[in-house]
């Protein structure tokens, strides 16, 4: 469809054009150095503990979400692509919660942490 075939934008021109802050996606500040080293480390992590606990039945993270007061449900894959945005773009974008997930089959991030020291320590 031709530009020309649309209605005209009722904000062109505007400065208060709520679109314009769309516009602003390459203004993200990019991570500190230490800031993607703790996303490099935690990729690292949720590889061990993805290797460990998935065969144990555990489908991902559940994290308390600071905002909404709810608890978030991640799959393996879902996390790690969301933690791979945030090193590559400097952002996670929103995503589709979980669907009706099993809340026995995640655990904490400290869960997950505590159960791999134990594991690797006895090796």
């Amino acid at each position: 469809m031709s530009p020309d075939a649309l209605p005209p934008d009722p904000f062109a021109g505007d400065p208060t054009d709520p679109a314009l802050s769309m516009d602003d996606a390459g203004d993200l500040d990019a991570l500190s150095p230490a800031e993607r080293e703790e996303v490099v480390a935690d990729l690292a992590d949720l590889a061990v503990y993805q290797a460990l606990l998935e065969g144990r039945g555990v489908r991902g993270i559940v994290v308390d979400c600071g905002d909404c007061g709810d608890q978030h449900f991640h799959e393996w894959s879902l996390l790690r692509a969301s933690l791979q945005q945030l090193l590559d773009e400097g952002q996670m974008r929103p995503h589709e919660p979980a669907f009706d997930p099993d809340p026995a089959t995640y655990v904490t991030w400290e869960y997950c942490r505590g159960y791999a020291d134990a594991v690797l320590s006895d090796s």
